[in-house]
């Protein structure tokens, strides 16, 4: 399930989304922080200035006049108290895109872990794009074959994540790169949880257990939880794999989907408080 515990809100970016200010998931972020602090952390990339002054151009267009760089290189630094303070003051942290394990890595339970956990418990948004985003849940995806329908043999890589979002396992750039397989298969290996691919140039806005798709792709959950006859434990490691029963949901921007209930928010009804 979603973190029903905290008060914040979680963006899931699936990459590629539009920096040049005319709109979509980027503005919508922008929306949400307007007069207060949004702190971009770079952790997840090797060109960490490169990164920062693209995204620093792209809030600056979006009007967000209150834009701070938190550049963590390694542990480290991340130790180290003082380069986090920014986040005590930030409305939002915005995780750029590389790879997840280096932010993993750099920052798992440290101040800079620390500090991010509790604005996000105080109301505050923590957002991701690529990596930033894989990086939400308790198990991330780490890598894996893609275009292919699966064998059991096939190795979908995965390590813990920072558990912002619980019971679910995030894949990006998911439609561009064909990534509905691995995702099937990181499914199969542990059917309670959840999946959720998120499309490039769209965001997943989660709060309070409920999810709104943004931007111009779709997002996309695939649901074991009612699956039977898997061959992932007996299967050969040539064999093709095989799951039934798999429910899948694709919902384009402006569709809400309830974590807590596992299915989408019936338009015709009223949304809970």
């Amino acid at each position: 399930m979603a973190d029903a515990k905290s008060l914040g809100t979680i963006v899931l970016i699936g990459g590629a989304e539009d920096k040049t200010g005319n709109g979509g998931v980027l503005e919508r972020l922008a929306d949400m922080v307007r007069g207060e602090q949004l702190v971009v952390l770079t952790s997840a990339t090797t060109d960490p200035e490169g990164s920062w002054q693209r995204y620093r151009k792209a809030f600056a267009k979006l009007g967000l006049k209150n834009v701070v760089h938190v550049d963590v290189r390694d542990r480290e630094q991340a130790l180290d108290g003082e380069l986090s303070k920014p986040i005590k003051a930030a409305r939002c942290v915005f995780f750029t895109g590389g790879d997840q394990l280096r932010i993993t890595a750099h920052i798992g339970d440290t101040p800079v872990y620390q500090r991010i956990r509790d604005m996000v418990d105080q109301g505050g948004i923590v957002a991701g794009t690529s990596a930033g985003a894989a990086v939400m849940s308790d198990t991330m995806l780490i890598g894996g074959e893609s275009d292919n329908t699966p064998k059991v043999g096939d190795i979908v890589h995965m390590a813990p994540g920072f558990g912002f979002l619980r019971g679910y396992i995030v894949d990006v750039h998911f439609s561009e790169r064909g990534r509905m397989g691995r995702l099937v298969g990181a499914v199969a290996q542990n059917p309670a949880t959840m999946g959720i691919g998120v499309d490039e140039d769209t965001a997943l806005f989660i709060s309070a257990g409920c999810g709104e798709v943004v931007g111009d792709g779709a997002v996309w959950f695939v649901d074991g939880m009612s699956a039977y006859g898997s061959n992932v434990a007996e299967g050969t490691s040539d064999e093709t794999l095989s799951i039934e029963n798999v429910h899948v949901n694709i919902l384009n921007s402006g569709r809400q989907y309830d974590l807590l209930k596992r299915q989408p928010v019936d338009e015709r009804q009223p949304v809970a408080a």
